[in-house]
C-alpha cells in the first residue's frame, strides 16, 4: 500500500459569494491510494470544521490516521474510527473517496455499479452566488453560453437584506426567461424566521422549486414556524452533517442535502441516504470548492438522489482533474472502472 498527497491550487472563474462571505481561489488536497496495481483517487477541500482549514492541517490529520493502520479494514469501520479519533470529515473524505475508487477499479466496475445504483440521469443545478442586481444579466450569459444546463440555484441571504435578495432574484428571472430553467434558492442560513416566512412565499409565487437552509445553523427549532404552511419544500444543508443528524429535524423538513466534504465521504453519504429514506425525506447532493475528482465520486451516488448540485468544477479555470462532463444538463462521470475522476499528471507533486 502506498499513499501520496498532492497540494493543488483551484482557480475560479467567479468567486462564490454566499450569506456568510466570499470564497475565491483555494488549495485542495488530493490523495492517491495504490495497492495491488490499482490507484484510487480522492480529494479534500479545507473547512473551518474540525481544524482542517489548510491542506497542511488536513494532511497531518490523515497521516495520524494512516499510522493507526488501515489494511484489512472495511470502509464502514474506518469511517467510524475516523469519527472516534476526531479526524475532520473534510480531511477524511480524501481517503474515503480514494478507497471506494480503488475498490471499484479492482472489481473492474464503475463505482455506481459497485454501489448498485443507476447511472446519473437528473440534471444538476448551476450555482449563481450573491452579486449586485446589475451584474446578473452578464453573469448569467457567461454561465449559460455553450451550456446544456437545465437548472439554476440562486444564492440569497444577502447581508444587505431581503430587498437586495428580491432585486437580484427579479433580475435572474428576467435574464433566464428564454432558457426555461428550473430555479432553486439557497439562503445558506441568511434569513431571520420572519424574513424566511415572507421570502418563501414570495419565491413560491415566482416559480421557485424549493428552498434550502432558510435559517442559520443552530436555529433549527424555528423550523416549526416555517414548515406547517410552507408553500415550498424545505431542505437542510448546514444543519445536517452526518446520518445521525437526519432524524433530529425530520418532522419539520422535506429533505436533506449531503456533501461529501461535509459528511466525510461516500461511506457516510450512503448512511445519510438510508436514514432519509427511513424518514421518507427527499435527498440532495451538493458540493463545495471541488474539482472533477470529488465531483465524480459524488456523481456516482447521484443516480439514487432526488436533486443534484454538482457543479463546482464548471467554475474552475482550469479544472486540474478529469472524469466528468455536462451532458444534456447531467453531471455524468466517465463510464470506466472506479468513479472516473483523476488528477491530471501535471499537477502531481
Amino acid at each position: 500500500m502506498r499513499v501520496k498527497f498532492h497540494k493543488v491550487l483551484l482557480k475560479k472563474r467567479f468567486p462564490l459569494v454566499i450569506s456568510r462571505g466570499a470564497r475565491g481561489d483555494s488549495y485542495n488536497l488530493f490523495l492517491s491510494y495504490e495497492k495491488d496495481g490499482f490507484v484510487g483517487w480522492g480529494e479534500a477541500a479545507p473547512s473551518k470544521n474540525g481544524k482542517a482549514e489548510t491542506v497542511e492541517e488536513m494532511q497531518d490529520q490523515l497521516n495520524t490516521f494512516l499510522k493507526q493502520g488501515i489494511e484489512s479494514c472495511n470502509t464502514e469501520f474506518l469511517n467510524q474510527k475516523a469519527r472516534k479519533m476526531g479526524i475532520s470529515p473534510s480531511a477524511y473524505v480524501a481517503l474515503d473517496i480514494a478507497l471506494w475508487d480503488w475498490k471499484a477499479k479492482k472489481a473492474q466496475l464503475p463505482l455506481n455499479q459497485l454501489l448498485q445504483l443507476p447511472r446519473p440521469f437528473i440534471p444538476t443545478s448551476l450555482t449563481l452566488g450573491i452579486i449586485p442586481a446589475d451584474q446578473v444579466k452578464e453573469r448569467i450569459r457567461l454561465m449559460l453560453e455553450n451550456s446544456s444546463a437545465k437548472a439554476l440555484k440562486i444564492k440569497l441571504g444577502s447581508q444587505q437584506g431581503i430587498e437586495a435578495d428580491q432585486q437580484m432574484f427579479a433580475k435572474v428571472l428576467e435574464s433566464t426567461e428564454k432558457f426555461q430553467l428550473k430555479i432553486r434558492v439557497d439562503a445558506n442560513g441568511g434569513w431571520s424566521t420572519q424574513d424566511a416566512i415572507y421570502m418563501i412565499k414570495w419565491l413560491a409565487d415566482r416559480g421557485v422549486e424549493y428552498i434550502e437552509q432558510p435559517l442559520e445553523q443552530g436555529q433549527e427549532s424555528e423550523l416549526r414556524y416555517l414548515y406547517p404552511k410552507r408553500p415550498l419544500p424545505i431542505y437542510l444543508d448546514e444543519s445536517c452533517r452526518y446520518a445521525d443528524d437526519v432524524g433530529k429535524w425530520a418532522d419539520h423538513i422535506d429533505g436533506v442535502n449531503m456533501k461529501l466534504m461535509k459528511c466525510g465521504g461516500i461511506t457516510e453519504a450512503l448512511l445519510i441516504i438510508q436514514k432519509a429514506q427511513k424518514y421518507k425525506l427527499k435527498t440532495m447532493i451538493g458540493c463545495m470548492s471541488e474539482s472533477s475528482v470529488s465531483i465524480a465520486a459524488a456523481a456516482a451516488l447521484s443516480g439514487g438522489i432526488d436533486h443534484i448540485d454538482l457543479d463546482s468544477h464548471y467554475n474552475l479555470l482550469p479544472d486540474p482533474a478529469t472524469g466528468v462532463q455536462l451532458i444534456d444538463g447531467v453531471t455524468l462521470p466517465d463510464f470506466v472502472p472506479g468513479h472516473g475522476g483523476i488528477l491530471k499528471p501535471q499537477y502531481h507533486a
